[in-house]
């Protein structure tokens, strides 16, 4: 057990969610075009920051975060030829514009857009409740990894990429995840089995996490960006949602 939980970074972290919160619950229950266009420019900003931690030139990645904006939107929205243009666009710019690691670039921006995508469907799809479900899955494997993590310590999960870590943070996060599964079946949304998805839900989420953790420490940077006091990017704080909504796509594909 570690000697001393640090909460330092407690505050600054409690109020960038609070406003993260208003701004992503106001536009989850409005749903429809609001919905959309808070993940459309949530997606553009993502591949921003992507796109930035691999280039020198300051004006491509603004480039590629606009074409991950509108690809977002074509696919939520517009037909196959839209589709396919600016996935062309998207991926030319990748390749082409990008000294270091262009294809983790090409890739991370596919996953942002397919898991972006997978969140407008669940919630017009299915309704406000599951897609809640997903996002409270994500906030409880962080808030139990981040809790767990602190106050118990211990092994650390994979110390070479993300540092801090644990494996006490990561089965407290399945954890909390699991409650919140419990708690959405008590009050009549879906199965028993709601238990057990949100805890692949959650290893979905710190997959996420791990991954870009991974991307970060291989371009030499500690945050995405700085646009979040006290969680850093964009991807810093919905890397777990980004894992979360891309299993969402995949079974929204494999149901359809």
């Amino acid at each position: 057990m570690s000697s001393k939980a640090d909460f330092s970074d407690l505050m600054p972290r409690l109020i960038s969610a609070i406003v993260m919160v208003a701004i992503g619950a106001g536009s989850l229950w409005m749903g429809g075009d609001v919905f959309a266009l808070v993940l459309i420019i949530a997606a553009g900003l993502m591949g921003w920051e992507m796109s930035r931690m691999h280039c020198v030139n300051h004006l491509v990645p603004m480039v590629y975060g606009l074409l991950i904006a509108a690809l977002t939107l074509s696919v939520m929205f517009l037909t196959l030829p839209w589709i396919i243009g600016t996935a062309i666009l998207a991926t030319g710019a990748a390749l082409l514009g990008h000294q270091r690691r262009p294809v983790a670039v090409l890739i991370v921006g596919a996953v942002i857009v397919a898991a972006c995508a997978g969140l407008q469907e669940l919630r017009s799809g299915f309704g406000v409740a599951w897609a809640l479900w997903l996002i409270l899955v994500v906030v409880a494997t962080d808030v139990g990894g981040y809790f767990a993590g602190k106050m118990i310590g211990g092994p650390k999960i994979w110390a070479r990429i993300s540092p801090k870590k644990t494996w006490s943070g990561t089965i407290g996060g399945w954890v909390l995840a699991a409650i919140v599964g419990y708690g959405f079946y008590t009050n009549g949304i879906g199965g028993v089995g709601l238990v057990v998805a949100s805890v692949f839900v959650s290893m979905a989420s710190q997959a996420g996490d791990m991954v870009e953790s991974a991307i970060k420490r291989r371009a030499g940077i500690k945050d995405s960006s700085n646009l979040i006091p006290g969680h850093g990017g964009l991807l810093d704080r919905f890397d777990g949602w980004l894992g979360a909504g891309l299993l969402a796509a995949i079974y929204l594909m494999a149901a359809a």
